[in-house]
C-alpha cells in the first residue's frame, strides 16, 4: 500500500477545479467545504484545496491546514470513491481544533 502524495492524486489545473466547481455537488461543516465531482475516470481519488487569506491572514497557518487536510487525506485515501474532491477551508482552525477539522473532514468525504 503505497502512502505518498504524489501529483496523481492532486488537482492542480484550473480545468479540473472548474469541473468540479461546475457541479455545484457540495456539503458543508462548521469549518469546511467539500465539493465532489462524480467518477473521475481514474481508479483513485484526486483531491485540491482552497485555503484563502481571507480566512487566514498568516501563510504559516494556512499552510498548517492545507498539511492536515492532505495527510488525512494520504491517511484515508484507500477507502474514498475515484472522484475530484476541493476541500475549502472555511473558518480557519489550529492545533487545538484540528482534531475537530479532521472529524469534520471525515464526514463530509464518506460515501455518498
Amino acid at each position: 500500500m503505497d502512502q505518498g502524495f504524489s501529483k496523481q492524486y492532486r488537482l492542480l489545473k484550473t480545468d479540473d477545479f472548474s469541473s468540479v466547481f461546475a457541479l455545484k455537488n457540495q456539503r458543508s461543516r462548521g469549518l469546511l467545504q467539500v465539493l465532489q465531482s462524480d467518477d473521475n475516470g481514474l481508479n483513485y481519488p484526486r483531491i485540491g484545496l482552497i485555503v484563502s487569506k481571507k480566512t487566514a491572514k498568516r501563510a504559516h497557518d494556512r499552510n498548517y491546514m492545507k498539511r492536515i487536510i492532505r495527510e488525512w487525506f494520504r491517511c484515508n485515501r484507500d477507502n474514498l470513491p475515484p472522484h475530484d474532491f476541493i476541500v475549502r477551508v472555511r473558518q480557519p482552525f489550529s492545533r487545538e481544533t484540528s482534531a475537530e477539522a479532521r472529524r469534520q473532514l471525515a464526514h463530509l468525504m464518506q460515501k455518498r
